[in-house]
């Protein structure tokens, strides 16, 4: 069997999407399939997902690739010999051991009913807001897992009884599908990779382990948890029941490390997937760097039981590609997400408008949850392709806000560790104008591959390594080469961007104090 003819799947479980991607040996796509499933908003800052909704998404996409990539004329059933999992990260459910039934749906990531939680902890605590930080890396916020888990244990009484009858089990998105694609109820395995735990805000980061003081601050019993493992080794079969059976699920990341992984960032090298929202991971290798400048510290990845762990620096972005998403759905300003490139290229600037995107809050590097989203600057010359405009140089600005505080931390003196050519991924990345003002307002040039859709390849990188597809050393090589990248380069003169980035700042301090925290 030739490499071309050995294959490997990939789910990339995302916050508004699935989809399944087919690669050969040698990483290209020879079949795929997306669906996109229902955003459930019940309040103001609430939103949910079902479980089951997306446990169907995934089947069906398996299903249609599958299809397509045999219909091509590819061996897939006789060729396909591992299956990568990535997924939308700290998205939080729980579910019953006995029945497989969800207790509640999944609340997102971008999800910010714990609001008050959070206010309390920051008064009881030590430290404040960064009372976990030396354990886990990361401020507690109402982004991450464990805030979630502890509104759902207080507030759901399915959840207070399940857990009281021992009946209960806790996952990320990435534990829910590989617990039911292995079996559900009938022996599915109950496990989480580093990178996924890592954002819980219970895993120490130096051990790699459930942090017994967290899990004791926050309520959690150890029981509901599940078991933390790498992100390549062969973890399971796919049970009956699926379109795959048999197969290994040999490779688990959270989708910002698999981006990171199918960027192939090394030590020192950064990444932004620009979807949903935007995140930006720089690689800092062995070494764990706790940030002074508002940024996460959390793990790139770990290949392997005894590999070494890589770690990270990231600046999450709440809201990018969502903001096309708010212009389309409720402004009705475009019809589709790639009309926003044609209509913000009819306008050469903003005209003075400068658009904030704090819907639910700012995450990396200002973490106000009492921000809430503004458009200035507007006069009568304003157009529809002025907001547009603005509206992508949001993403852009805030990217930029990130990597300056990553510069902050990582380079000291004389000392430069992070390389200044920004890798660009995801779904928006596609849009060249979008990548062109990135470089003016970084005035460093921006690397965009040919293929966008990295996060697929690294859990794809991930699984094929361990069952002896790849060698580590040929994943990296490929970042090398980046597959027939194309280069923006920064056109705007260093005048123009100081005084746009210092109107930015205001129009970021005119978005404090803006919410109504007693919802």
């Amino acid at each position: 069997m030739s490499n071309e003819e050995v294959f490997v799947g990939s789910i990339d479980q995302g916050t508004t999407s699935t989809r399944f991607l087919i690669y050969d040996g040698s990483a290209r796509v020879i079949g795929s399939h997306q669906v996109e499933f229902t955003q459930f908003y019940p309040q103001a800052g609430w939103v949910e997902h079902d479980p089951i909704e997306i446990l169907e998404s995934v089947k069906v996409c398996i299903a249609k690739a599958l299809d397509k990539a045999t219909a091509d004329g590819f061996n897939v059933d006789k060729g396909l010999k591992a299956i990568g999992v990535t997924n939308q990260r700290e998205t939080t459910l729980l579910w019953s051991k006995s029945t497989g039934c969800p207790l509640y749906n999944a609340i997102v990531w971008m999800d910010a009913r714990t609001s008050s939680i959070c206010r309390k902890l920051e008064e009881e605590l030590p430290g404040g807001r960064n009372h976990f930080v030396e354990t886990c890396g990361l401020p507690i916020s109402t982004y991450f897992s464990a805030l979630k888990l502890k509104w759902l244990m207080e507030n759901v009484d399915a959840v207070k009884d399940a857990i009281k009858k021992g009946d209960a089990l806790f996952g990320t998105i990435d534990t829910w599908l590989i617990w039911n694609l292995t079996g559900g109820v009938k022996g599915g395995l109950h496990v989480t990779d580093v990178s996924n735990a890592s954002r819980t805000m219970l895993m120490n980061i130096k051990t790699l382990e459930w942090d017994a003081a967290s899990l004791k601050t926050f309520g959690i019993p150890t029981e509901i948890l599940p078991k933390i493992i790498s992100n390549s080794e062969v973890i399971g079969k796919i049970a009956a029941g699926w379109p795959i059976t048999g197969i290994p699920i040999s490779g688990c990341l959270g989708d910002q490390h698999a981006a990171t992984l199918g960027q192939a960032c090394r030590k020192g090298e950064a990444k932004c997937t620009y979807g949903t929202g935007a995140f930006i991971v720089l690689n800092t290798g062995k070494d764990i760097i706790l940030s002074k400048h508002g940024l996460l510290t959390t793990l790139a990845f770990k290949l392997g039981p005894n590999a070494p762990t890589n770690y990270a620096l990231e600046g999450s972005i709440a809201i990018a590609g969502a903001a096309v998403q708010w212009l389309r759905d409720s402004l009705g300003i475009i019809q589709s997400a790639s009309q926003i490139e044609d209509l913000a290229s009819q306008v050469d600037s903003t005209g003075g408008v400068y658009f904030v995107p704090a819907f639910n809050g700012l995450f990396a590097p200002w973490w106000r949850e009492d921000a809430r989203g503004v458009c200035i600057g507007i006069t009568r010359f304003t157009s529809k392709a002025h907001i547009a405009r603005a509206v992508l140089e949001s993403m852009c600005f805030q990217v930029k806000d990130v990597l300056d505080s990553m510069h902050k931390d990582a380079d000291s003196g004389d000392k430069k560790e992070m390389d200044f050519l920004l890798r660009v991924d995801g779904g928006a990345a596609v849009n060249s104008l979008l990548m062109q003002i990135q470089a003016d307002l970084l005035g460093n040039p921006v690397l965009r591959p040919a293929d966008t859709e990295t996060t697929a390849l690294g859990a794809a990188y991930a699984a094929g390594l361990a069952v002896g597809i790849w060698k580590e050393e040929d994943i990296f090589a490929s970042g090398e080469k980046a597959r027939s990248p194309t280069i923006f380069r920064p056109e705007l003169s260093e005048e123009l961007r100081k005084k746009k980035v210092e109107s930015w700042c205001k129009a970021v301090g005119r978005t404090f104090d803006l919410a109504d925290l007693s919802l």
